[in-house]
């Protein structure tokens, strides 16, 4: 065989130091009932409003999707008073992330994000060509001064989650304004807000005001989660003209399917589901949370729809002991290792039903009273 013949195509180096991203499980051993705590997906579903209008675009799916995405784009605008040039849609926040990584990050260049931020960042930087930056975190938040210092002549975006996944911290508006103040004009401030919904905190923002008097933010958020439409993958982004455009030259054309669109508009219009779902979550978070810590438990202060459970360090009750015997329950969350928490959990505020399910067998676990 020639050394011609022999030859294959090679991916760019970056492709190769990527750990590919696995989703939370969604399965359970079969003859006990599923509870999926590992995806941090609503409860209650979408809207049926939403549903509806998924169903209703049946009748026209030979026909090509609206790639400028206009009517949720305006839909998206009139819900938070922005303007809708300004908005890129995309198949959920993750496209977005990914397509900010290929328009302004390349071979020499650093991208930068907190210790325990999303998976994504550091995918989308390494399949970019570039470089991955941790900034260390302070008590599993954000540290503005931390990722100010891990900043080189060489960065040119930095990604923060907030509320971070999945930790469930979040950084106070002040300290989000410090830390783009810090910022070179040239580096792309990403503020990833899919959790933004949730948060009822008087000192927290999404980035929206901060986006509108800046030439270096942008805000992504999702519908994946308190508009219950992860299967439909819908993002938006809001940002300055500049960005938007570039954005907007290298995404495909039809990013986005029709249903999708049809029901996005649905779902952002219709505010009664949604504050049925924030409701749920204000009245179950807080008694998830004290139920966990009388258990002996450590939980890390959220302001999501999750948690992030610390397990101790003794043998028999670490966290994948603990995950081997609620998944055997039928009851499944999501482990850590990959965020660098291996002796953590992310927990799913879920149904009253499934929040009771999860409280009752660790409390079996941690007693040692396990069926």
């Amino acid at each position: 065989m020639s050394p011609a013949s022999a030859a294959k195509p090679v991916p760019r180096p970056g492709a190769m130091k990527i750990e590919a991203y696995v989703p939370g499980k969604s399965k359970a051993p079969a003859g006990v009932k599923l509870h999926k705590l590992s995806s941090n997906e609503t409860p209650l579903g979408p809207s049926p409003q939403a549903i509806a209008a998924f169903r209703a675009s049946a009748d026209a799916l030979e026909l090509y999707p609206d790639g400028s995405a206009t009517a949720l784009r305006e839909a998206i605008a009139g819900r938070y008073g922005l303007d809708a040039k300004r908005i890129v849609c995309g198949a959920g926040s993750d496209e977005l992330l990914s397509l900010l990584c290929h328009a302004y990050l390349g071979p020499g260049d650093e991208g930068l994000f907190s210790e325990h931020g999303f998976l994504v960042y550091k995918i989308g930087i390494l399949a970019a060509g570039a470089t991955p930056v941790i900034a260390k975190e302070k008590n599993l938040s954000t540290d503005v001064d931390a990722v100010l210092a891990a900043v080189t002549e060489r960065t040119k975006v930095v990604f923060i989650a907030n509320p971070n996944n999945p930790t469930g911290t979040y950084l106070p508006f002040d300290e989000v304004k410090r830390l783009h103040a810090g910022l070179r004009p040239d580096i792309l401030l990403v503020l990833d807000a899919a959790y933004a919904e949730y948060v009822r905190r008087n000192d927290y923002a999404s980035g929206l005001e901060l986006v509108a008097s800046s030439e270096n933010v942008v805000m992504t958020r999702t519908f994946s989660k308190i508009h219950g439409l992860a299967n439909l993958r819908i993002g938006w982004l809001y940002g300055p003209e500049g960005v938007v455009d570039v954005l907007n030259r290298i995404r495909g054309p039809f990013n986005m399917n029709g249903p999708a669109l049809a029901a996005g508009v649905a779902a952002i219009t219709d505010r009664e589901h949604e504050e049925k779902a924030l409701r749920h979550n204000e009245e179950w978070l807080p008694k998830v949370t004290k139920g966990l810590t009388d258990l002996g438990l450590t939980v890390t202060p959220s302001v999501g729809n999750f948690v992030l459970v610390h397990f101790p360090d003794e043998a028999g009750q670490r966290a994948p002991d603990a995950d081997a015997y609620l998944t055997s329950k039928g009851v499944i969350l999501r482990r850590m290792e990959a965020y660098g928490l291996p002796n953590a959990l992310r927990l799913t505020i879920g149904s009253a039903e499934a929040n009771e399910a999860v409280l009752g067998h660790l409390k079996a676990f941690r007693s040692g009273a396990r069926a």
